[in-house]
């Protein structure tokens, strides 16, 4: 059967010499494979660059849910990007966010909310001229609202320490916690406050955005079952040097 929908790239790989497999979170169907033929030809109605990751189509597709592998009929670009190729910074934030995304997003099923909430994001980090530093802690925080385990934001100064298990804060169990689980729980707290259009007003250091991405990448690692290594976030934990 036939549809229209829009679908953001999430991942693709190389299937033969003229052929990708490209794996897109679409707005009709969730998670979908597709395999995307005569890709490297030099008149492919389908060119490679299509398929970078977090690039958001208008598809026209075949779809069978006896078939692994869907098919497309039409795409284009829905909303070109500005400045995400061209601008280092938010490439690599773009290529963790893709990364994470393509573990985190399982499901075969549409979810008109979560399609909303990544695209808009997405616009919005491409179109921003503010600094991008701080982006991809809040992105993180709110995806985690889609996928189930948004963290109650209940912190107050005798609740200052995060429960990565439960989503909450609590009172140390410890007279004198450890001043990183204090500066860290602090830190998730602000981040659970702001607007999209204020993530760039966060002032955190080199070593305190760090510290939240890596205790960010481990709550998700717990409630998704992420296995293996992310593999650009070295990339990241290196860029935003102060």
């Amino acid at each position: 059967m036939d549809f229209k929908s829009k679908a953001l790239v999430l991942h693709n790989v190389k299937y033969s010499d003229t052929s990708l497999v490209v794996t897109m979170f679409t707005e009709t169907h969730g998670r979908q494979s597709f395999m995307v033929q005569g890709v490297y030809k030099k008149k492919s109605r389908f060119p490679p660059t299509l398929f970078q990751p977090l690039t958001i189509l208008n598809l026209e597709l075949s779809y069978s849910n006896k078939r692994e592998l869907q098919r497309i009929k039409e795409a284009s670009v829905s909303i070109p990007f500005q400045s995400i190729p061209f601008d280092y910074k938010k490439a690599t934030v773009a290529l963790f966010l893709s990364e994470i995304l393509y573990k985190s997003l399982r499901e075969e099923v549409p979810n008109t909310q979560m399609f909303n909430f990544l695209e808009n994001a997405i616009h919005f980090m491409d179109t921003t001229h503010e600094e991008i530093a701080n982006f991809h802690l809040w992105f993180l925080l709110n995806l985690s609202k889609f996928l189930g385990f948004f963290p109650m934001n209940n912190y107050t100064p005798n609740k200052s320490i995060f429960d990565a298990v439960n989503g909450k804060f609590y009172e140390p169990a410890l007279k004198k916690p450890l001043a990183e689980e204090l500066e860290y729980a602090s830190g998730l707290h602000k981040i659970l406050d702001l607007q999209i259009s204020d993530f760039h007003k966060l002032p955190l250091n080199h070593q305190q955005r760090n510290q939240l991405l890596s205790g960010l990448t481990e709550y998700y690692k717990i409630h998704l079952g992420h296995n293996g290594t992310i593999k650009s976030l070295p990339v990241l934990q290196a860029l935003f040097e102060e």
